[in-house]
Parts: C-alpha cells; structure tokens; sequence
C-alpha cells in the first residue's frame, strides 16, 4: 500500500479512536479490579485487541469484505491504537500457520526478548540522564 496523505489521515484517525479505546477500557478493569498489584487493563486490552484482530482477519481471509482503506482504518488504525500486541499476535500466528514455524518462534522469541531490553535499557538511561536534562 502506498503511503499517501489519505492513507496517512485514516491511519492517524483510526489510532485515535483506538487509543482513546484502550484508555477507556484499561481504565475501566482497573477501577473495577480495585487496587491490584498485576496490570489486568493492559492484559485486557491485549487480549481482546488479539480477539478482534484475529476475527476480522479470518472473516476476510480470501473475501473481499474491506477495501484498502477500511483495512488500514481498522487494522492499522483502531486495533493498532488499541493495542500492537494484535498485530505482533496475528503476524507470529500466520507464520506458524503457514509452515514457518521457526520464524514465527524466532518472530515471538526476539519481540519479546528484545522489546523488554530495550525498556530496561531505556529506564535505565532515563535514570542516568541529570535532572537538569528533564
């Protein structure tokens, strides 16, 4: 898909209402957990993204039901906003599912590996930079 204005603008306005989705639904689990030590509105979130991004992937699997931009609207856009764990779920199940088994292990294995480095790495030069820097 071509990256165009319009391609752009559906993205950006489909990550809004997801975002503003996650926000709402994280925020509501948490209040109605109560006070609990584990991130259940993040768990949420994540589950019900990879629910709905693995329906809408198998309803149009071989149809013709979204047009390019409804496509990147609500895959890109909403579920992207929502939650990336959707799409980094669909990816490593389409590897599997189409015999890749090692690059949708390798895909897992490294997102997970890697990404939760490059917090700590983060946190850990945040930390470091001077107050004054902030």
């Amino acid at each position: 898909m071509p990256i165009t204005l319009i391609n752009v603008l559906l993205v950006g306005a489909g990550g809004f209402i997801g975002s503003a989705l996650r926000f709402i639904v994280g925020t509501w689990v948490m209040r109605t957990a109560g006070t609990p030590v584990f991130p259940y509105g993040t768990l949420t979130v994540n589950i019900l993204g990879c629910l709905v991004i693995g329906l809408l992937a198998g309803l149009t699997e071989g149809r013709q039901l979204f047009s390019n931009e409804v496509r990147l609207l609500v895959f890109f856009g909403v579920l992207g906003g929502f939650t990336t764990f959707s799409a980094f779920g669909l990816e490593t199940v389409v590897l599997l599912q189409d015999g890749r088994v090692f690059m949708g292990l390798a895909n897992a294995g490294v997102q997970v590996i890697v990404c939760l480095t490059m917090v700590w790495i983060g946190l850990a030069l945040g930390r470091a930079l001077p107050s004054t820097f902030s």
